[in-house]
């Protein structure tokens, strides 16, 4: 189908036939048009009998390649969003919700992903230092985080709300991720606290590029979210992380985090940061663990 867009532009919306679901149905735009950020695809995924009569919440989720259909991502493996949100719609310990998937880039997904004003908490002299370092080692630090959040807050929010059955409201409206995406995903509700009410952070990088001691990276995101943690009356954070692969280097960061939030008065109705032991930086480990922050998050 092809439906109206903003500034009379045009948007269409393909079924995505092929996909391999465990229930419901997936929808995509090929590269999304955007005047903030690199086009690229989104995916809507729809629970199975989706009624146009009814209202949905939404779960916007990074990496969306990576959601639905192992047949089709680079290592074989997926989230296995549609599986969880089926099965728990079901038995009823969900609200009814959409997903919608935002592709990344992977040349760029780090630029997309970093959260931009974390770097205005490092001291001057080291991001200066930080920023000569890679630009001698030709890395790329044109940074999108802001306009990223502007294509989803200001582009692609209206026209989901526009062309299917949601509701608009913050309440209804969360987002999710792994690793940068987490990183992401928390940027994008300490931004835009009137638009997001919950976010999931799988996996969190907390040390923001490479993991190394003492890094001023992690120090620095660590001082953004304590500048930024949103009122914990309407809000919900759901964090985690494993211990083997990357997820080794983010045991260190918990503590830090956990008391960012609860000298804001953020409490275990409203927040969870949890360990699993021997998990792995991976779809097939998050896979595993999707119902638990769908449950808190997405509960009736």
């Amino acid at each position: 189908m092809t439906v109206i867009y903003a500034q009379h532009k045009k948007i269409e919306v393909k079924r995505v036939s092929k996909a391999v679901l465990y229930a419901g149905s997936l929808e995509r735009v090929e590269k999304f048009p955007s005047k903030y950020i690199t086009p690229r695809n989104v995916d809507v995924w729809l629970p199975e009998n989706y009624d146009k009569t009814k209202k949905y919440s939404v779960l916007y989720m990074h990496d969306g390649q990576n959601l639905f259909d192992s047949t089709t991502t680079w290592n074989k493996q997926e989230w296995k969003v549609d599986d969880w949100i089926s099965k728990l719609n079901k038995d009823q310990k969900i609200k009814d919700v959409i997903v919608v998937g935002i592709h990344s880039i992977s040349d760029i997904r780090w630029q997309d992903l970093y959260p931009e004003k974390a770097n205005n908490y490092m001291p001057t002299k080291v991001r200066d230092s930080l920023y000569a370092d890679a630009k001698k080692q030709g890395f790329n630090l044109n940074l999108k985080g802001d306009e990223y959040l502007k294509f989803m807050v200001k582009e692609l929010k209206p026209f989901i709300d526009k062309n299917y059955a949601t509701y608009k409201d913050q309440s209804n409206t969360f987002v999710a991720g792994s690793s940068m995406g987490g990183l992401m995903s928390m940027y994008a509700i300490c931004e835009y606290p009137e638009i997001f009410s919950g976010a999931v952070c799988f996996s969190t990088h907390w040390p923001g590029a490479q993991p190394i001691v003492d890094n001023p990276v992690g120090k620095a995101i660590l001082a953004y979210l304590a500048g930024n943690v949103p009122d914990p009356k309407n809000h919900t954070f759901y964090f985690d992380y494993g211990t083997k692969t990357l997820d080794q280097y983010y045991p260190p960061y918990a503590k830090k985090v956990d008391a960012i939030f609860n000298k804001v008065g953020y409490n275990t109705s409203n927040y969870k940061n949890l360990k699993f032991d021997g998990a792995d930086h991976s779809e097939n480990s998050w896979n595993k663990r999707f119902d638990i922050p769908a449950k808190f998050l997405l509960h009736n």
